[in-house]
């Protein structure tokens, strides 16, 4: 989990947000034992921007892979930093129910969770007409 923690730490620096001040970074890991990271990235016109583990499944996908096994999320807040509810769906999307979640603050305060207990109830392309 170190060098998961690691890569969000490190594209968390590369965070672009002048307007809310709020950087965040996240990294998932892959099956294959990849690790992709992303940022968040603001944008003048809310909500246009782009959030820190979009990015990092956007990587992931460019990368070539479609599955996650493991997230980390890290802010600089009072408390660990959960996805929003657009990143869980599409968390969702590529892991399993099971997979951990862990979320840090800069302080090293960290909460683990699965994305089940993040999102349940999601919505799936069973919901989807044939």
């Amino acid at each position: 989990m170190k060098d998961l923690l690691t890569a969000a730490t490190a594209v968390y620096e590369k965070a672009y947000a002048p307007y809310s001040r709020f950087k965040v970074g996240a990294a998932v890991r892959t099956p294959s034992g990849a690790i992709y990271s992303g940022c968040n990235v603001e944008n003048v016109a809310y909500p246009e921007g782009t959030c820190a583990e979009a990015g990092a499944l956007a990587a992931m996908v460019a990368g070539g892979e479609t599955e996650i096994v493991e997230v980390a999320v890290i802010a600089d807040a009072t408390a660990p930093v959960p996805p929003c509810g657009g990143c869980r769906q599409k968390l969702a999307e590529f892991g399993k129910p099971d997979i951990k979640v862990t979320m840090y603050t800069l302080t090293g305060d960290r909460l683990e969770t699965t994305l089940a207990d993040l999102l349940p109830g999601k919505f799936t392309k069973d919901h989807m007409k044939d």
